[in-house]
């Protein structure tokens, strides 16, 4: 089943690779199981995407789950700051808790 979605996700970004949304989709769904296949696609939307909000909260989580806290820590700034800049209160707040919890975890 898991991969019929996959193939799903990856005939959506066939169709349409510069939408967002289905390379957001696909990192999620890597993060999942195959590590180099969602850095990929979470390092596509940060610099093809640098406005599409919702990936800076779990590439931040993903980049600290595979023990990379210096490119996490950027991810979680660049997030707060864009979010600032789009006015999204929820997702300013969301990452800054995370933010928090990422640096309480790190210094230790």
């Amino acid at each position: 089943m898991k991969q019929s979605f996959l193939d799903n996700l990856l005939a959506f970004y066939a169709e349409d690779p510069t939408d967002p949304f289905n390379v957001y989709a696909l990192a999620l769904e890597y993060s999942k199981f195959d590590i180099e296949k969602a850095s990929h696609f979470f390092d596509v939307l940060l610099t093809s995407h640098p406005d599409y909000l919702a990936t800076y909260y779990h590439a931040a989580a993903f980049f600290a789950s595979i023990e990379d806290f210096e490119k996490a820590k950027e991810i979680y700034n660049a997030g707060m700051i864009l979010a600032v800049k789009q006015n999204n209160t929820k997702t300013h707040q969301e990452l800054v808790r995370a933010y928090r919890g990422f640096l309480d975890e790190w210094e230790e």
